[in-house]
């Protein structure tokens, strides 16, 4: 939005505008005028002093009877104590440390008073009101419409609070110049819209209900059409953007992986990779999210492609998130091609803690171009990472990377190179920019033939008889020959659960009340908080269970160096561990067919996507799986509701919008990842679903008509913003 730059400091004061900085990240005008209401409240209907109900917030219209200061008792300070009366019945006001009031609060004046009522010594009381006071007699329809008039309420902190936002917000009001609208303007009035300078007014300052909730829906859509409009912008850049063609020849080694498939793909991988075929054969970058269910068979669609690049010449990147994946593919990859063919393609690993010698040996490969396919994690991203000629990014589970990793890994191409991602549950940010028509979108719904399914049960901490059957259920799997899997959300007794928030999960109460709820969070706050299991702790208390005590069980988790953990990873494999007590390094790409149960304790601290590809490490063989969710969640609660809705459905994109209901559609077009810090002001993606694709087909309009907005400068310079603060975003990130 067109709306002023000027730094606060000019506007409030120097003491105020670093405090909003400070405490909200406010720094602009145009950064406070964007932080709307979360709510409105009203002062309460005028009621006569007699019926004040004790705790409701009420209004009542009174004269000053009697203003007294006291010295407070055993402490410094002092209370304005104010008799108030309606004729009727009387109450006082209390105001600490506030002996200045004394010139307005005058026997004998007559005002409206608002607050909660209290009770002190058995006497009606208003601790703080707010007041207005009358220079003559107020009408009713006057004192009516000041109860009644919609007062906002902002997402605030306990050092800038709502009231001194209001006090700023009408100083920057007061003093603000016409705002110029960025929409066309045959947009805005066949939307029926008002002016972007009445709709921020009226958003904050409404005098009715019917006032905020018209400004509201301007702002939603001049906050949907500019995102739709820079997406769409974006299309058309990548479209002009030059990137080199990659086709495959006839008899290449592609066409030789093919031919030794030991058995057929599925439809949907034949098309999907026709789909990325035709992207890399063009001569722009691609730019696809190539999603599916666990074990759908994506890594495979993205081999055929990375052969089509190493046959025309290129290299391919893929990034995994962690060294256990990593190294999972590489063997994966490996076993797929043969021999013979991942020596032709130069297959490399590289990762964060391979032993020097090795780790010169991939950046030579890669830097020469003898390495056509390479597998890594954030290595990759170092900058004494060359290729020679990158051609494709294939990001494994994209939701664990920032914008900024992926731009810097695309940085080191030639050409911008082709780009894939692939997800098993399309997480908040990857619905959201899916919806908003961000990227080509490819979807395998077909499972190979053989997969089994899962079948997933909550289990109450409440219910000691049901914990008891986990344990008993798991001996019974192993003693018929199969494995399982029991994840905990912390490594140690010491450990405060940084490894679940890194890889996503809901640790922290501010991913679950993402609208800025302070109520809410206060009332989680003050619950104590039962101690989260740890891998190292399980793994003792599993082996002291009778059922379990002849059983081989050991422990994964982050800190353990890449040997140990590809070691005790090759011992389960191998069947020679029954039982592997896991944090989420599990989480993604780890193949063992022969497991077939898992049990998630404290399942209620992940998150919908986290529970989802947990569970998808079950179940990869012959046999079905089995999933049990331990949750010492309440009833009622949205924890218990987000592990129940996990264990109702199998279904990856029905997850995706219960977790993006949940969690929110986290920066849409910046860097950050979390749901929780949505970059979106007003609109939610799912709630307002129409009112984006309206604004999508306006937008396409407009830029198919004009693509370089020459007839539309106010549009262009306001996407111009759009991208600079994306920009800004990044390098912040």
């Amino acid at each position: 939005m067109l709306l002023p730059l000027e730094p606060l400091d000019r506007v409030l004061g120097d003491r105020t505008a670093k405090s909003f900085a400070k405490h909200l990240g406010l720094r602009t005008v145009a950064d406070l005028l964007q932080h709307f209401p979360r709510r409105y409240a009203t002062r309460g209907a005028l009621t006569p002093i007699s019926e004040l109900p004790i705790g409701e917030p009420a209004t009542v219209v009174a004269d000053i009877l009697e203003v007294r200061e006291r010295r407070m008792k055993g402490r410094n300070g002092s209370i304005l104590e104010v008799r108030i009366t309606d004729g009727h019945g009387s109450m006082s006001l209390s105001f600490f440390n506030q002996a200045w009031r004394q010139k307005d609060l005058r026997p004998g004046l007559r005002g409206l008073f608002a607050g909660k009522i209290g009770s002190y010594n058995g006497k009606l009381q208003l601790s703080h009101p707010e007041y207005e006071l009358f220079p003559e007699e107020i009408s009713d329809a006057e004192a009516k419409r000041w109860a009644e008039l919609p007062i906002p309420i902002y997402p605030a902190a306990s050092a800038v609070t709502t009231w001194a936002i209001q006090r700023s917000m009408a100083v920057v009001l007061d003093t603000l110049s016409p705002i110029q609208d960025e929409l066309p303007e045959d947009v805005v009035s066949s939307n029926g819209l008002m002016s972007l300078h009445q709709a921020i007014n009226q958003v904050h300052r409404p005098e009715v209900q019917a006032d905020w909730q018209q400004a509201r829906d301007t702002l939603k859509y001049h906050e949907a059409f500019l995102l739709q409009a820079t997406l769409l912008k974006r299309r058309f850049e990548n479209l002009a953007t030059p990137a080199t063609p990659r086709v495959a020849p006839a008899s290449g080694m592609s066409a030789r992986f093919d031919a030794a498939l030991p058995f057929t793909l599925t439809n949907g991988q034949i098309a999907v990779g026709n789909q990325i075929s035709d992207d890399l054969a063009a001569n722009h970058p691609m730019n696809r999210l190539l999603q599916g269910e666990v074990g759908s068979g994506k890594t495979l669609v993205a081999l055929r492609a990375m052969l089509t690049v190493a046959d025309s010449g290129g290299q391919s990147a893929l990034l995994a998130p962690t060294e256990v994946l990593a190294a999972q593919h590489y063997k994966s990859i490996q076993k797929s091609l043969g021999e013979d063919l991942a020596k032709d393609v130069g297959l490399t690993l590289l990762t964060g803690q391979m032993p020097t010698a090795d780790r010169k040996r991939a950046l030579l490969q890669m830097v020469s171009g003898k390495a056509r396919i390479v597998v890594g994690t954030h290595a990759l991203i170092s900058n004494n990472v060359e290729f020679l000629d990158l051609g494709f990014i294939v990001i494994d589970e994209q939701h664990r990377f920032g914008v900024d990793q992926r731009e810097a890994l695309r940085n080191k191409g030639k050409l911008p190179p082709h780009v894939l991602t692939m997800t098993a549950t399309p997480i908040p940010r990857t619905l959201a920019v899916t919806v908003f028509g961000d990227l080509d979108v490819s979807t395998l719904t077909e499972l190979p033939a053989g997969r089994q399914g899962i079948t997933s049960h909550v289990v109450q901490l409440s219910q000691p008889a049901l914990v008891a059957r986990t344990w008993t259920r798991i001996a019974e799997e192993v003693a018929a020959g199969r494995q399982a899997f029991v994840v905990c959300p912390r490594i140690d007794e010491d450990d405060p659960g940084d490894e679940l928030i890194a890889s996503g999960g809901l640790a922290e109460e501010e991913l679950i009340f993402s609208d800025g709820t302070d109520e809410m969070a206060a009332e989680l706050a003050k619950k104590p908080r039962q101690p989260l299991a740890s891998a190292l702790g399980m793994t003792e208390s599993l082996r002291g269970i009778p059922a379990l005590a002849k059983l081989r069980i050991e422990t994964l988790h982050g800190r353990m160096s890449a040997d140990e953990k590809a070691d005790v990873m090759g011992r389960f494999s191998a069947r020679e561990i029954d039982v592997l007590v896991s944090t989420t390094v599990i989480e993604v790409g780890v193949d063992v067919p022969n497991a077939t149960v898992m049990v998630i304790l404290d399942a209620d601290r992940f998150g919908v996507s986290q529970l989802h590809q947990l569970r998808g490490r079950v179940g990869r063989g012959g046999n079905a799986g089995l999933c049990l969710l331990l949750t010492s969640a309440e009833e009622g609660s949205l924890a218990l509701e987000r592990v129940r809705a996990v264990a109702a459905t199998l279904d990856g994109f029905e997850l995706s919008e219960i977790d993006l209901e949940l969690r929110r559609e986290g920066d849409v077009l910046g860097a950050t990842q979390s749901g929780g810090r949505s970059s979106l002001k007003l609109l939610r993606v799912i709630q307002d679903a129409k009112l984006i694709q309206a604004a999508h087909k306006d937008a396409e309009i407009v830029l198919e008509a004009d693509p370089t907005l020459e007839k539309h400068l106010p549009l262009a310079e306001a996407l111009d913003r759009e991208d600079l603060a994306r920009q800004n975003n990044l390098t912040k990130a």
